[in-house]
């Protein structure tokens, strides 16, 4: 019974070891100077267009979007959990029948407070 804690064990050891080496490794290359350490003005500069930003670079996003990504998460719970019960319908019964159908009730009511708050419609 103890072998199975010894692999628990090791894989804690691991887990461990894992977390310590993965932040000093960048320390320990530059130490040895496989990194270089001059900053270089290439390095720095735009990498994804090439092109120097016109006016604010920060955009605060409207939180509508943030509203619609919930609701797409809420729509794939929605094929992730009924999936799995209708292939196995026959199997659950009243049971999963009954599990089912609270499921939707909640679902429909997030989707109706949704709807009502206005988070479907698009200004």
């Amino acid at each position: 019974m103890l072998e199975q804690y010894g692999y628990v064990g090791i894989l804690l050891i691991v887990a461990i070891l894992f977390t310590v080496t993965i932040p000093l490794l960048p320390i320990l290359l530059k130490a040895i100077g496989l990194i270089p350490q001059k900053k270089n003005p290439t390095k720095s500069s735009q990498y994804e267009c090439g092109m120097q930003t016109i006016g604010k670079t920060w955009v605060q996003y409207n939180f509508r979007y943030y509203f619609l990504a919930v609701l797409f998460v809420l729509l794939d719970m929605l094929t992730i959990f009924l999936y799995p019960w209708a292939v196995n319908i026959k199997e659950l019964g009243v049971g999963g029948l009954a599990a089912v159908g609270i499921f939707l009730i909640i679902l429909t009511v997030g989707y109706v407070y949704a709807w009502r708050k206005g988070a479907l419609e698009w200004k």
